[in-house]
């Protein structure tokens, strides 16, 4: 009970000492994370979001010049300065994003359904309110809330350390920024980001009515069918959903504001026309993506050697000709579209991951540490780690291989339960009681009857426990014969079998223990 009353003391004091004042609304609110916080969110999440979210477009590096012309012009008329930064990423889903901090990114595929500055500058405007607003940083704050809520509920009910919780295929903390660009925001913060990004558009010479016809094309699409409508579900309509309320908000927020300003059409087309020339081949590239999944390899590859033909700059189109090798068990014949791609764009992740990936499967063990190493650099993945992990156990250098397993079974993904699997295997032989628990029952005959449970992620045969008898010191007083169950226990679930003694006394139930000797992971 005092225990409970000092928490609440303390989490009453910690939210006295957080209050703030938007920056942006100058609403009273509780701030947790300061601003110097916020800013080294981005900045850690930054690098890691973008490589995880497509690259850098750096095939018409222009484009991000031209969006950080546009957003620096909104970002000065904000109500707070940031160290504003904006990106165009190599991603055809339609989709913009900003990060805790002010670290925004416009993916092409979105800049492609704009018809004019104004509509950007509605897209930008919109994204740097999230910022300026700290819509990202009260999420943060939810969740630091809810982690104390949580770690008070928790304290000595943990089971297990090994324990797989981040999604995708993003390790050690990788997909924290992905988490945050991927969030819901809720129907009061998308109301506050158009109406303040509607202020920063008018302040910077743009028309607002730019933000109308923006939303109102983005109703008309999440109202009918195709894969356009799709591709914008998927992507900006996840996070940003849109609503005959946005666009009856956005025309009452113009009307007040004032229309008239800037459209700059025909400087948006003007700046996207390099883009236009090559655009055909990106719709090749989806093309292939489609026949790939489909298991077209044939159809895929010469679908890309068409967007080829159109720009052969591009990395990825290459980096996909090597997956298609290695799809179809041809590693060596993937090397050379891989390192055409490196070739192209040193600084993505995706080309040194499947480069390294081949050079394994082709036998060459030190070319694929070289390559996958650089790809951890630029994105820690669970494929990258399971593959090093392979490496350095090979070697003998079990310490090292253990830390890469564990890295990669924090991805839910099929190859991060093949790298929990491993390590599992490798910690097993010196730690079988962090993955089978027990417990002593007595049956309506009065025999002892032991329980087990699988708490590792993949199936356990042999495991054996050891029926012992403590004192109230917990010192072994005496001990019953093994107990070997040797048929396969597969992941969370129980198996029982009797310990041999016949007859307990009821106070000594409590004292009654049962040692896990050993276990292993069936084949």
């Amino acid at each position: 009970m005092r225990n409970a009353k000092l928490l609440c003391l303390t989490l009453l004091a910690l939210l006295l000492s957080a209050c703030g004042v938007n920056p942006v609304t100058g609403k009273k609110e509780i701030q947790f994370v300061s601003e110097a916080q916020e800013i080294k969110i981005g900045e850690q999440n930054y690098a890691p979001t973008k490589q995880s979210e497509g690259g850098d477009f750096d095939v018409l590096p222009d484009l991000t010049v031209y969006i950080n012309e546009v957003g620096k012009k909104l970002a000065a008329v904000s109500d707070r300065q940031l160290p504003y930064e904006f990106v165009v990423l190599n991603n055809p889903v339609p989709n913009a994003w900003a990060l805790p901090g002010g670290k925004i990114a416009v993916n092409v595929g979105l800049l492609s359904e704009l018809q004019n500055e104004a509509e950007l500058a509605a897209v930008l405007g919109h994204e740097i309110v999230h910022a300026a607003a700290r819509h990202g940083a009260k999420a943060q704050e939810r969740g630091t809330i809810m982690q104390v809520g949580l770690a008070a509920a928790q304290i000595g009910a943990a089971i297990s350390d090994v324990d797989s919780t981040v999604a995708n295929l993003a390790v050690q903390g990788a997909g924290v920024g992905a988490q945050m660009i991927q969030q819901k925001y809720g129907r009061d913060q998308e109301l506050e980001s158009d109406e303040y990004g509607m202020k920063y558009m008018k302040l910077a010479g743009y028309d607002p009515q730019g933000a109308i016809t923006l939303q109102e094309t983005f109703v008309r699409l999440s109202q009918q069918g195709g894969a356009k409508s799709q591709s914008f579900i998927e992507g900006l309509f996840a996070s940003h959903p849109p609503s005959e309320e946005r666009v009856a908000k956005n025309k009452a927020t113009a009307q007040r504001l004032g229309l008239g300003g800037d459209l700059g059409k025909d400087r948006y087309q003007a700046r996207l026309q390099p883009f236009r020339k090559i655009e055909p081949a990106y719709k090749k590239f989806d093309e292939a993506m489609t026949a790939a999944r489909k298991k077209e390899y044939t159809k895929a590859e010469s679908l890309v050697q068409e967007a080829i033909k159109i720009e052969p700059r591009e990395g990825r189109f290459h980096e996909f000709l090597g997956e298609m090798k290695l799809a179809q068990k041809k590693p060596e014949e993937a090397l050379p579209y891989y390192q055409k791609a490196i070739d192209l764009n040193s600084d993505y992740f995706g080309s040194y991951l499947g480069a390294g990936v081949a050079q394994y499967q082709a036998g060459n063990k030190a070319r694929a540490e070289e390559w996958l190493t650089k790809s951890v650099e630029l994105l820690p993945t669970a494929p990258a780690a399971y593959y090093l992990g392979t490496i350095s156990r090979d070697r003998g250098d079990r310490t090292k291989a253990m830390e890469y397993f564990r890295a990669a079974a924090g991805s839910q993904s099929q190859i991060g339960q093949r790298a929990a699997a491993e390590f599992v295997r490798m910690d097993l032989p010196q730690n079988p009681g962090n993955y089978v628990a027990t417990q002593g029952q007595i049956d309506p005959q009065g025999r002892v009857v032991v329980v087990v449970q699988n708490r590792a992620p993949a199936p356990l045969v042999g495991i054996q426990v050891t029926p012992v008898l403590v004192d109230a010191s917990g010192r072994i007083v005496q001990q019953g014969q093994p107990v070997v169950f040797r048929s396969a226990v597969q992941p969370g679930q129980q198996a029982a079998a009797q310990t041999g003694i016949n007859s307990i006394a009821q106070e000594q139930l409590p004292y009654l223990r049962f040692r896990v000797d050993g276990a292993k992971v069936a084949e």
